[in-house]
């Protein structure tokens, strides 16, 4: 029986790269996304080059969306999910004093319940297989103060210490969580930074933003048993800005 994974945020950027990636190592790749003809175009793309791909469409915003994508993905992945990728997020910047109630509850709700939510629906069927693998989407930003993160760098930093209480609550019934903390990435989400989005990959070692296919990589490394004595591990892939 294939291996299927679940990716959230499948359909564009990162989480697309991911798609194909594991779609090309034979795994059964089941994309969550909002955008039905992103979702279907990902798909029909994957299927197109020899891959096995579904979609599911899903505004995932609380506990009970998490669940019901996790509850479809089982079923299309003929009762099991092998790999468990949380990439869906969002990431707006603005100082604390300017933020919404509304914005915050959007930013937690997305980048922080739907991971935990998840995560309580598909590890433990892991964990009663024996085997599983969990790669969580963190950021720089979680590591440091920078202005005007207030929001995506907290809930990133809840993101790290969930990746290791969940390394401590299932690895030793064989599941492994891990974390990718990428640095600035050119995807179609971040276009409209313009010069900002060159001004922050400046500030690292590498002096330049990231492809989506290069944070993939170490994605698809976790996630795979190439990285089977990794757990509870964040990986940067930010080109160096947290070294300095």
């Amino acid at each position: 029986m294939a291996t299927t994974a679940l990716i959230t945020g499948g359909t564009s950027g990162i989480g697309r790269a991911v798609a194909n990636k594991l779609a090309e190592l034979g795994v059964h790749v089941v994309v969550a996304g909002r955008d039905v003809k992103r979702g279907e175009k990902t798909i029909a793309e994957i299927r197109r080059a020899g891959g096995q791909a579904d979609f599911i469409s899903s505004d995932l915003r609380d506990a009970s969306s998490a669940r019901e994508v996790a509850r479809r993905a089982v079923d299309l992945g003929n009762g099991k999910i092998d790999i468990l990728i949380n990439n869906a997020g969002i990431y707006p910047f603005g100082l604390t004093h300017e933020a919404s109630e509304d914005l915050f509850d959007k930013v937690y709700s997305l980048n922080v319940k739907v991971p935990y939510f998840l995560v309580a629906e598909l590890a433990p069927l892991m964990a009663k297989r024996g085997k599983g693998a969990i790669v969580n989407l963190s950021t720089m930003v979680a590591d440091y103060g920078a202005s005007g993160m207030s929001l995506y760098g907290s809930s990133k930093a809840a993101i790290n210490l969930l990746t290791k209480v969940w390394a401590a609550e299932y690895g030793s019934r064989g599941v492994r969580v891990n974390a990718v903390s990428p640095g600035p990435t050119r995807t179609e989400g971040t276009g409209s930074m313009g010069e900002g989005l060159e001004r922050l990959a400046a500030e690292a070692p590498a002096g330049r933003p990231a492809t989506a296919d290069e944070i993939a990589e170490a994605i698809v490394f976790l996630a795979t048993d190439r990285s089977s004595f990794v757990q509870g591990a964040k990986l940067a892939v930010d080109g160096g800005r947290t070294a300095i």
